[in-house]
């Protein structure tokens, strides 16, 4: 692949300043079509050390308004970001619709220079590639636009360029000792290089080979690549997509699927005095777990979703009445804002997560994209159907980095939902939980739980399971809820 390019290609100055111009000029027009049509557009820029990728940003952006972009030079991650999953830095960085975001270096930096100096396993390596061709995916399939490039050079002209740098007391200061490694391991580079874009080169967001032995044809084949994929990306916009069929929406599940809820035994309940005590030595031994789980520096994300008035706030605060307060945070997910919305629907839970030895608490949560969004209309079915996968796959990522993921379906029956919205409403303290969305989605109940059988079928993973807690009793659902959360992060403690 690499040793099949043309690196003696070369381009005349003349040819280069007429090129040139032109495409500075389609580029910030392109860039303003862009933010009137709100798509996001990533650039990612990688290849050898000292093959021009900088001075090729700053050509570009010199011709661009500096309010619709923004640059990302990507170093190694710094302390804090270790306590992460790899890609939640890039989550982090992420271009609203309208922008672009140049990426010098970018998530590949992992599977390429980290890979190079034994930093990741080879055993991690198909798995972190398979996290970036989903990542890359489903920021396309939301929308954006993704232009990756790979700058490549010969080996001698990659060491000539080190040296020039080297020896410049303005430049110096950018060659790395790991680039020098890359011309002293050329070869060993080049076939991590290859296998890096033959896996990662997809349909969706293919890899562009550019030739950077002559700077000018580089960057001329690069800007005219990144005008030929915002283009294409804008007239796609353009194109009306075919009507899809209405479907009747599903009020009942068919013969051959699984029906979760039913089977939950909603007679399961405490009397006062076992409650008391079974929540008083779960309280403490979570407690002791949380120190545990600080020194491991395991991150614990416990999620809960399920009927209005089901109990998760009391079983939330149930959860954290004896935790520290410094390493855990509960966050309840509402209605996404403006800003939200402009960023894939996953963006939001991605800046919450827990780092490693926290624990976070969502009320609320992705799920809401199969679940609300899917009956209420606001997720069209293609958005909905697909996030199943997409769901599936964000939670891999977490627990293949290590975290103890609890997710939780709080479950009542339609009668007893009724009787505690009754009770909601003649309760000052507790009246402004009620809201006439709440009796509008128990007049769907059928909707809805349909839809919740269809996410605990197509999201239950052997390493992110579904708890489905009986919640008629809430002296049950609440020991139900620690008990389960400190069997899941025992286990993780027991694997460390």
């Amino acid at each position: 692949m690499l040793n099949a390019l043309d690196l003696d290609l070369v381009l005349d100055r003349d040819s280069y300043k007429s090129q040139i111009e032109d495409l500075m000029r389609q580029l910030r027009s392109l860039q303003k079509a862009c933010w009137d049509k709100k798509l996001p557009v990533i650039i990612v820029l990688e290849g050898w050390a000292a093959a021009g990728k900088g001075a090729l940003v700053k050509k570009t952006i010199n011709y661009m308004d500096p309010r619709g972009f923004a640059v990302h030079p990507i170093f190694s991650p710094s302390s804090e970001e270790l306590y992460y999953p790899f890609l939640w830095r890039f989550w982090q960085k992420l271009p609203p619709k309208g922008s672009l975001a140049f990426f010098y270096h970018s998530w590949y930096t992992h599977v390429l220079e980290d890979r190079l100096f034994e930093r990741v396993s080879e055993s991690q390596v198909p798995f972190l590639m398979q996290d970036i061709n989903a990542f890359e995916r489903q920021l396309i399939d939301n929308g954006a636009a993704i232009a990756k490039f790979w700058i490549h050079l010969g080996r001698k002209e990659l060491k000539n360029r080190l040296k020039k740098y080297a020896a410049d007391e303005l430049d110096s200061w950018r060659v790395r000792p790991e680039d020098w490694q890359q011309e002293k391991r050329y070869k060993e580079y080049s076939a991590l290089a290859e296998a890096m874009l033959a896996y990662t080169s997809t349909g969706a967001a293919p890899w562009t080979l550019v030739e950077g032995n002559c700077e000018r044809w580089a960057r001329v084949k690069v800007l005219s690549q990144l005008v030929a994929t915002i283009t294409q990306a804008l007239d796609r916009l353009q194109i009306s997509p075919a009507e899809i069929p209405a479907i009747q929406p599903q009020e009942q599940l068919l013969p051959t699927e699984p029906d979760f809820l039913n089977k939950v035994d909603l007679s399961l309940g405490l009397d006062k005095e076992e409650y008391k005590q079974r929540l008083r030595e779960a309280q403490v031994e979570l407690r002791k777990l949380q120190l545990k789980i600080h020194q491991a520096k395991i991150p614990v994300l416990i999620i809960f979703e399920g009927w209005d008035a089901a109990g998760k706030g009391g079983a939330i605060k149930r959860l954290t009445d004896i935790l520290d307060p410094r390493s855990y945070k509960v966050y309840a997910f509402a209605a996404p804002t403006d800003e939200e919305m402009r960023h894939h629907y996953l963006w939001r839970f991605w800046q919450k997560i827990p780092g490693g030895g926290t624990i976070n608490i969502f009320d609320r949560t992705w799920y809401g994209r199969v679940l609300v969004e899917r009956i209420e209309g606001f997720a069209k079915e293609n958005e909905w159907r697909r996030a199943y996968q997409e769901i599936n796959e964000f939670e891999a990522q977490l627990t293949n980095a290590g975290y103890v993921l609890v997710k939780f379906w709080m479950h009542i029956s339609p009668d007893e939902q009724l009787k505690r919205f009754e009770e909601r409403q003649h309760n000052p303290f507790k009246l402004y939980k009620l809201t006439e969305e709440d009796w509008r989605n128990h007049d769907k109940w059928n909707l809805y739980a349909v839809a919740v059988n269809q996410a605990i079928a197509r999201t239950s993973t052997p390493a992110a399971p579904w708890t489905v807690v009986a919640g008629d009793n809430k002296y049950y659902a609440r020991v139900k809820v620690i008990e389960t959360a400190i069997e899941a992060i025992k286990a993780q403690l027991k694997n460390k």
